[in-house]
């Protein structure tokens, strides 16, 4: 099996910046793309980005476009997301997964992390 465990997560006022990490263990030899999402309350999860195994190739959704950057070291496991000028609708629990880049698209596989909470404050 492969387990997911996020940190980095907090309390913080809008326009500053967070990094959240991400490292698998157990059955990491199937790591492939790693992604991460978000849940605000009262909403369902949406996808934040995602990488491909090399970091070559990432996928953002709009909102985050020129603000979050995910990245991955492969060498720890681990993947992360900086998150800069952070918005009030950046609040959420984000959760990181393991999935597949394939054809233009990241594809979630059913591994996730149990989320850290990040909120943003005015």
């Amino acid at each position: 099996q492969l387990q997911l465990v996020e940190s980095g997560g907090g309390l913080v006022q809008a326009g500053e910046s967070l990094r959240l990490s991400c490292a698998a263990s157990g059955r990491t030899s199937s790591l492939r793309g790693m992604g991460w999402f978000r849940q605000a309350p009262g909403k369902e999860r949406e996808f934040v980005a995602g990488i491909n195994w090399t970091g070559g190739i990432r996928y953002y959704t709009d909102s985050v476009e020129g603000r979050f950057t995910i990245s991955r070291d492969n060498a720890k496991n681990t993947v992360y997301l900086q998150m800069n000028s952070l918005k009030l609708e950046d609040t959420a629990v984000y959760y990181c997964n393991a999935g597949q880049v394939s054809g233009g698209k990241y594809y979630a596989y059913n591994y996730w992390g149990q989320g850290t909470q990040v909120t943003v404050s005015s």
